[in-house]
């Protein structure tokens, strides 16, 4: 895998990924290219059968066959406090950008992915929305040739934050 990440306030929204490394050892590097003023932590960790994937498989319910140069979104309701996201292929290269969204084109996180093989090495993420307006936009950057297959599903649903059920905000100020 190669992932360039955005993340626009990482306290708010943490990025989670499962990183497939079948046959043999593997090296994960992190490398912050932001300013000095802006650190990050970063945690590596093997992930066991009953982990995070094992998690987010279990709520995939569907995919769906995004094409080379193609975009689906996916908009979700502000009781949804994070979102499943599996990319994979049959096989061949996975080249896609993923953004989350609040409000139009306001860019919260945005993940740049590629590997080179999608079928052996699948993508598998969490990603955290807090608030209302969220979308998922799954943009396919390879060539037509290369279609790829997205599941974008509720992960983790809650009370929705603060938010009531008519989209009013209680108890904090904007």
């Amino acid at each position: 895998h190669k992932m360039r990440v955005y993340v626009e306030d990482g306290a708010l929204r943490t990025f989670n990924a499962v990183i497939g490394t079948p046959r043999g050892p593997n090296t994960v590097a992190i490398r912050n290219i932001g300013q000095l003023e802006f650190p990050l932590d970063a945690v590596v960790r093997p992930d066991r059968d009953d982990g995070l994937a094992a998690g987010i498989a279990s709520v995939a319910t569907r995919s769906e066959t995004i094409q080379g140069g193609a975009l689906r979104t996916y908009p979700f309701n502000p009781t949804v406090d994070s979102v499943a996201i599996i990319l994979k292929t049959d096989g061949r290269p996975l080249n896609a950008r993923i953004e989350l969204l609040q409000g139009p084109n306001n860019n919260k996180q945005v993940v740049e992915l590629y590997t080179e093989d999608g079928l052996d090495r699948p993508f598998f993420a969490i990603v955290e929305t807090p608030g209302s307006g969220n979308v998922v936009r799954v943009v396919n950057t390879a060539p037509v040739e290369f279609p790829l297959y997205a599941s974008v599903d509720a992960y983790r649903v809650g009370g929705g934050g603060d938010w009531a059920d008519d989209g009013l905000m209680i108890g904090r100020a904007f």
